[in-house]
């Protein structure tokens, strides 16, 4: 008899029941150093927490729109 052992490694797995995605969001912001206002793109993680219900919503980038 013998025994295989077997290690994946990559990404990480959420665990059941999370619902994670990305959003984008264009939004125009004024810059007080420029005195003029500027087109930012936001990235915002949105992720279900099934325990205590409720939608989390963090910021993971900001970037100017070159245009």
């Amino acid at each position: 008899m013998s025994a295989v052992a077997c290690h994946t490694a990559g990404a990480l797995k959420f665990p059941p029941g999370i619902d994670v995605r990305w959003e984008t969001v264009r939004r125009v912001k004024w810059n007080e150093q420029r005195h003029a206002c500027e087109e930012c793109e936001l990235v915002y993680e949105v992720s279900w927490i099934a325990e205590i219900g409720v939608w989390r919503r963090f910021l993971r980038s900001q970037q100017t729109v070159n245009g």
